[in-house]
């Protein structure tokens, strides 16, 4: 691979340039955003508004159109991918990336997995023809029954029904996985509840050895708040290496903290997660390490809203003479969170991207919902991003 030397920071990166950061946000834009996160800001506002949201849908009450413009417009792009194009060209014009999420959750039928095979299908047809769209993304579970991978990750036997039906889900797998290596489109398999993440781990590794022969086409996602996962990491990368494939990772903190514990406690047995937030960030940033020193087998992207993190990635590749813009290093946070990273990350010449979440709005509400509940159990995610909404708020005026 031919490195770009001349690839350096433009200027001293910053996480605090609100200027850079909501330069895309007209004023009535911004405003909006700040009175979301005001909102947000407020813990029992959030449980609050869950609940009558949930209450008046369930309800049929008419408000879809007052979601769409609120919650659904900050954090998704649209109902549809063409809904998205608005989305992608705006990112695209800062050299930010979008990576498609179709976010519909919670239905596991065999009407809901084509619908998702065929969405999945599409972000790849998409990803093929717009360089703005460096990643496609999906969820085992959109395509498996839950109890099939937890079964088979229990080493459970299964009937001949249970059988058929796993069979037919990793069809379309191999089917999903094989369009992405033939079109050259980069595959996120997300991580999901330690309960089947096992399962999810041994399907995508099978993928990497199928499709990864000549760059890394699939990769596994790497959830750092389980105390095994600095140690899995490692002994994935060790198996590429051996088997002679090369090797893609997503790095993230873990999005189902809540779940994870409940289930823990329900079922008396030791939480699989560290139980301080350092002991997280540490084996992140150590995952980090571990990649960074594969380089040359591995790619990987850090998903994370960690802005010390993200630093230290970026003052660890100049120190190493990596460039920005290596191809192997990608950045990652949602749409509608942390720009303060993306814009400022991408203003520098690193390669970012953001999650694009979309589908029918009804459908999109339980991923709201559970983001919603992940940031108010991260502490001082929302008032960091409510704090430097308010700087740029209070920027412009002063203009």
């Amino acid at each position: 691979m031919s490195l770009n030397p001349s690839s350096k920071q433009l200027k001293k990166l910053s996480f605090e340039d609100t200027q850079i950061a909501f330069a895309s946000k007209t004023d009535f834009k911004l405003m909006k955003s700040y009175w979301i996160f005001a909102i947000m800001n407020q813990n029992w506002l959030v449980k609050l508004g869950t609940f009558f949201i949930k209450l008046f849908l369930f309800l049929h009450f008419p408000i879809k159109k007052l979601i769409k413009t609120t919650v659904f417009e900050q954090f998704c792009g649209g109902e549809s991918i063409e809904d998205c194009d608005l989305t992608i060209q705006a990112l695209g014009k800062v050299h930010i990336g979008t990576i498609l999420d179709y976010s519909v959750e919670g239905e596991e039928n065999e009407k809901s997995f084509q619908k998702t095979k065929a969405e999945i299908l599409k972000t790849i047809e998409k990803a093929k023809v717009d360089p703005q769209i460096p990643f496609a993304v999906f969820k085992l579970t959109g395509l498996f029954q839950s109890e099939l991978l937890e079964k088979h990750q229990a080493g459970q036997a299964f009937d001949e029904e249970e059988t058929e039906s796993f069979a037919h889900s990793k069809e379309f797998l191999i089917e999903i996985c094989q369009k992405a290596h033939d079109e050259g489109v980069k595959l996120f398999i997300d991580a999901e509840e330690s309960w089947i993440q096992n399962s999810i781990d041994t399907l995508t590794y099978e993928m990497m050895a199928m499709f990864n022969e000549r760059e890394a086409i699939i990769f596994n996602t790497f959830q750092m708040y389980r105390v095994d996962m600095l140690d899995n990491l490692r002994l994935a990368i060790e198996e590429a290496e051996n088997s002679n494939y090369f090797f893609g990772a997503k790095l993230v903190r873990g999005a189902y903290l809540e779940k994870e514990r409940q289930r823990a406690h329900e079922d008396e047995y030791s939480e699989p997660l560290h139980k301080h937030k350092e002991d997280t960030d540490r084996d992140f940033n150590a995952a980090i390490d571990v990649c960074l020193a594969h380089l040359g087998q591995v790619s990987f992207c850090v998903g994370t809203h960690n802005e010390f993190s993200c630093m230290q990635l970026c003052d660890k590749m100049e120190a190493l003479e990596i460039p920005s813009n290596h191809s192997h290093i990608f950045f990652a946070q949602l749409l509608g969170m942390s720009d303060n990273i993306s814009y400022n990350l991408a203003a520098n010449g690193y390669n970012v991207a953001k999650y694009v979440p979309y589908g029918p709005v009804a459908a999109v509400m339980p991923y709201l919902f559970r983001r919603a509940e992940e940031n108010s159990s991260i502490a001082g995610q929302t008032s960091r991003e409510f704090g430097l909404l308010q700087k740029e708020v209070n920027r412009r005026k002063q203009v």
